[in-house]
Order: C-alpha cells, then sequence, then structure tokens
C-alpha cells in the first residue's frame, strides 16, 4: 500500500486539502482528540504517517514511505537523498539572518569576524557565512532563538520567517534573505523509478494539480 509522510504543525491542513483533492482522505488526522500517527484512506487506497517536519525526508529516504510533503527548508537543512518531484506553493517562508533593530548591523556582511550566530539551522547557517567568507560561531538552539540577541548571546539569528511578527515584537529586524522556502512534494528515489504502488500516478496528479493552481 502506498504509505505518504505527513507533516506536523503549519503545513499539515493544506498538505491534506491537496491529497483530498487527488482523492486520498487523511483528514482524521485533524480531529483533535486524535493521537494516531498512522491511518489509512477510507478508499483503502493508501495510509499516512503523521511526523514532525524534519523527519519527513527520512521517512521517505528509507522508503518508510514513497512520498512526502515537507519544507524545503528541511531539504535544504538535512540534504536526504531524496527525489524532488514538485513545487506545491503552499506554506510560504523565508530563511533569513535577524539582528536587533538596536543593532548597528544591517547585512550579513557586516556582522564582526568570530561572532556568535543562533539557529537551529545550523548546516543552512554555515553553508550562508562560509559563502560569504566570513568566519562565525554557530550556537544550535532549538527553541525560541529570538532570546539568542535579546539576552545577548549572540549578534544575530539564522530562522525561518513567516509574517515577521515574532521578529518584531521581540525587537529584531531581517537584514538578509537565504531563500525563500515552501511545501515540496519528494519520493523514494527507488520507489519512484519503480513505479511501486502506482506512485506514478499519485505524483502526475498532484504535479496537474499545481501546475493548474499556477
Amino acid at each position: 500500500m502506498l504509505t505518504v509522510a505527513l507533516p506536523k504543525g503549519a503545513l499539515l491542513i493544506d498538505s491534506i486539502k491537496l491529497l483530498q483533492a487527488v482523492g486520498l482522505d487523511f483528514s482524521a488526522f485533524l480531529d483533535s482528540g486524535s493521537r494516531l500517527l498512522q491511518i489509512q484512506d477510507p478508499s483503502g487506497t493508501a495510509k499516512a504517517l503523521l511526523v514532525r517536519a524534519q523527519d519527513v525526508p527520512v521517512y521517505v529516504e528509507y522508503g518508510q514511505a514513497q512520498l512526502g510533503i515537507v519544507g524545503y527548508d528541511v531539504l535544504r537543512e538535512k540534504s536526504p537523498q531524496v527525489a524532488h518531484l514538485a513545487d506545491l506553493r503552499f506554506g510560504k517562508c523565508r530563511m533569513s539572518v535577524a539582528v536587533r533593530d538596536s543593532s548597528p548591523y544591517r547585512s550579513s556582511l557586516e556582522l564582526p569576524p568570530h561572532g556568535r550566530v543562533a539557529s537551529k539551522f545550523v548546516h543552512c547557517a554555515h553553508e550562508h557565512f562560509n559563502n560569504l567568507d566570513l568566519p562565525v560561531e554557530i550556537i544550535p538552539l532549538y527553541g525560541s532563538v529570538e532570546l539568542g540577541p535579546i539576552t545577548g548571546m549572540s549578534e544575530a539569528i539564522v530562522d525561518l520567517v513567516s509574517t515577521g511578527r515574532t521578529l518584531k515584537e521581540n525587537g529584531l529586524i531581517e537584514i538578509d534573505i537565504l531563500f525563500e522556502s515552501t511545501a515540496r512534494l519528494i519520493a523514494h528515489p527507488l520507489s519512484y523509478r519503480l513505479n511501486t504502488y502506482e506512485l506514478n500516478h499519485w505524483v502526475e496528479q498532484l504535479q496537474a494539480l499545481t501546475l493548474s493552481t499556477v
């Protein structure tokens, strides 16, 4: 049976709506009283796994799911061995460098050499500053990274930004954008080549639906 890995959090509702549009119904995950982590489509065509966004490409890479929906930010951070099939055009946000609004820095290049940058996206942060040939110390944080500059632990942060409201409310401003991120459709490479569980049929439908909304 086809298995789809779905991300908990901000992308879940739109992911379920997209799959419903091609005939796969996993809306039971939206039941507030449900604690299910695996459900089957009522038609018996496919099942879905509900996992942390960062784990979606892991389940797909190792073949426990043939399809997955995940943010481009996760793909950039983890560089998993998966097939990238479509930009699904929802979940828009951006990976940004931010500092306190009282800071003198207004671009990444203005940050001091060997300064400190807090981020949960350690690989993306390293990549950005390596490309600038600017040596910095990346401090891994997995909670509210905004506290880094607020407490003085770091000069800057690298984090996902959607509306910018959280930054503004905490006295931070964006000074650079690393890349834009949206939800992406990914697949297990071998399953995609072999058309396991008629995978190509579902991929083609999802790609066509995405293109029709452009």
